[in-house]
């Protein structure tokens, strides 16, 4: 039985970060603390009464300078089921296109009070710029390929749902490594949290130095899914790849996407998972993707939900 969230009160105290802008700089215990926490807002989700007052008076601005789904509305209804204000704001309908610096908008938000700001933006560092300027508490909802926070955590909460801890898992992050947020975000928190982890791609997908991360790097599925625990499949970001990286989507999908084929070498009850949107077909095969078995897509978003609540609960306890 996961505790209730207002049982962890005492503990909330012991987060000592005014925003969330990286798994970098998290430790293991903070860590499972916001893990703890979502728990108890996954029963609060799934009962008949969704909503409560924690977030009561407060204000959620969403700051979205990248098109955004499933990470906007997830933040959205975060803020909403804890009783907060949630405004979601996008360039297209904001001052950005008028000329406004990304820091004049941010201090413009900062002048009516705001509590915490969700930014995504497409720049690298974009939300610590921000949390530099600005007196509400940042959220990093995924900066450039630097770093998305909150995935990699829901990721976690899902993994330790599933298999109990994350501890001494063998995970294989397979796709895209080179322009991924998500992958570097998990990479830091599996390595934090003690699993051994994979990245799996085609060598002009994979950055240089990543092995600097504590990580093994690997160009064949049939090597990197060996025995795994968890297959973590990635969208190939084609808006962001100038150039040629692949020789074409079929060729991919051949020696890298996802099949029954190469999940045969891992482990008989490994988990498959993906942070959306699935590119069906090019990343992963549809009847893999909807394996009710081993596919715990759509639990990821469930949870993430359960996450943010995490994430804006303990960070305006922070700033009382």
């Amino acid at each position: 039985m996961p505790p209730h969230p207002h049982d962890l009160d005492a503990r909330a105290d012991s987060l000592p970060h005014r925003d969330l802008l990286g798994i970098q700089g998290l430790t293991a215990p903070e860590i499972n603390l916001i893990l703890d926490l979502a728990d108890g807002y996954v029963a609060q989700n799934r009962s008949a009464r969704k909503f409560s007052d924690v977030l009561a008076g407060r204000t959620v601005v969403n700051l979205f300078f990248e098109n955004s789904t499933r990470t906007r509305t997830s933040f959205e209804l975060a803020a909403k089921r804890l009783g907060g204000d949630a405004i979601n704001m996008s360039v297209d309908g904001s001052s950005v296109k008028k000329g406004e610096t990304l820091i004049d908008t941010a201090m413009t938000l900062n002048a009516m009070h705001l509590d915490v700001l969700v930014v995504r933006h497409q720049e690298s560092g974009a939300p610590k710029l921000l949390a530099d300027k600005v007196n509400c508490a940042v959220i990093n909802a995924g900066d450039g390929a630097h770093e998305h926070p909150t995935q990699a955590l829901l990721d976690a909460l899902t993994i330790r749902r599933h298999k109990g801890s994350l501890k001494g898992l063998t995970v294989a992050i397979c796709g895209d490594i080179l322009h991924s947020r998500v992958a570097r975000s998990n990479i830091h928190l599996l390595n934090i949290m003690g699993a051994n982890v994979r990245v799996v791609a085609p060598p002009t997908l994979v950055p240089s130095g990543l092995d600097r991360l504590g990580v093994e790097v690997h160009h064949s599925m049939k090597t990197g899914l060996k025995d795994a625990d968890i297959v973590m499949m990635l969208r190939l970001q084609l808006e962001r790849m100038q150039g040629q990286y692949l020789p074409s989507q079929r060729e991919y999908f051949r020696f890298f996407g996802l099949d029954y084929e190469k999940l045969t070498v891992a482990k008989p009850d490994v988990l498959v998972m993906h942070p959306g949107p699935m590119n069906r077909g090019v990343e992963i095969d549809s009847l893999v993707a909807d394996d009710i078995h081993r596919s715990v897509i759509l639990e990821q978003v469930e949870l993430g939900v359960a996450v943010r609540m995490a994430c804006l609960d303990l960070l305006t306890r922070t700033r009382n």
